[in-house]
């Protein structure tokens, strides 16, 4: 039997390519004090979409940042919606409150473009929608809270 060494690509691991794609919107160190000091953690907050009609946030705390990251992943696989999206926008206007954050997403003429800011701008454009118009109307700068607010919006669409 001849030795026959392989190529430098073949060796490589191949990642399984995963239909969605994400974003992290908020990576934090939290701590929790115990008698003998600080214990640090990592929460993270992760938008999850297809750019289908699909689209999840998902949280995780872990002690290390992957860990953190995995775990968000894994609950926004779990919590996603589906969102109607008629000629890359929405069918009509929707106001949503999430704890301190309130958000208002408009629909939008072809060409008109994704004008929205921070989170509602990432959830929106992972759930696929190009032509839209969102406001926070709250003076909450809470990432989470304006990317759940996005959610509960996006969930009161009609078809």
């Amino acid at each position: 039997m001849v030795y026959k060494p392989q190529k430098k690509s073949d060796r490589r691991e191949k990642k399984a390519v995963s239909e969605f794609t994400e974003q992290v919107i908020d990576l934090r160190r939290v701590t929790r004090v115990m008698a003998g000091g600080k214990r640090f953690r990592f929460r993270a907050t992760i938008v999850l979409g297809d750019q289908k009609g699909r689209v999840g946030v998902g949280i995780g705390k872990g002690v290390d940042v992957e860990g953190a990251i995995s775990k968000a992943k894994t609950q926004a696989k779990n919590d996603m919606i589906r969102v109607q999206i008629k000629d890359e926008t929405i069918a009509h206007k929707v106001e949503a409150k999430y704890s301190a954050a309130k958000v208002l997403v408009k629909p939008a003429t072809q060409g008109h473009g994704l004008l929205a800011g921070g989170s509602p701008r990432v959830v929106l454009r992972l759930a696929g929608v190009q032509n839209a118009t969102a406001k926070c109307l709250s003076n909450t700068t809470n990432k989470l809270t304006n990317a759940l607010a996005t959610i509960e919006a996006l969930k009161k669409l009609k078809a």
